[in-house]
C-alpha cells in the first residue's frame, strides 16, 4: 500500500469556501481517476497562531497504480487547484510507504 499526503496551509479568510471546493470537487475528482481506494480529509492542529491546515491522506493499493496517478492525472488536478487559490496557500506532498497495519480486532 501506498498513502499518498497531501497537506496544505491556507489563508484563513478562504477557509469555508476552500474545505468546500476540496470536499465537493478537488477530492471526488481525485478519487475518479481510479487510482485510490480511499480518502481522508483531516484537519490539523497545533499549527502555527493564524494558520489554518489540513491534510489529505489518498491510500492506492501499491507503487505502480500511485504512479500511473502522478503521470496521468496529478499534473492536470494540481494546475487546476493551483490557478483557483494561486497565493493563498503552501502545499507539500509526501509519498509513504505503507510497512505494516495495526487494525483493532
Amino acid at each position: 500500500m501506498v498513502l499518498y499526503n497531501v497537506t496544505v496551509s491556507i489563508d484563513p479568510s478562504i477557509e469555508k469556501e476552500w474545505t468546500h471546493y476540496m470536499r465537493k470537487k478537488h477530492i471526488p475528482e481525485v478519487m475518479e481517476s481510479g487510482c485510490f481506494i480511499e480518502a481522508r480529509f483531516c484537519r490539523v492542529h497545533g499549527e502555527e497562531e493564524g494558520g489554518v491546515t489540513y491534510a489529505t491522506a489518498y491510500l492506492a493499493q501499491d507503487q505502480a497504480i500511485f504512479d500511473l496517478y502522478k503521470q496521468n492525472f496529478s499534473q492536470r488536478l494540481q494546475a487546476d487547484f493551483n490557478a483557483k487559490w494561486q497565493g493563498k496557500f503552501a502545499a507539500f506532498r509526501t509519498n509513504l510507504s505503507v510497512v505494516e497495519e495495526f487494525k483493532k480486532s
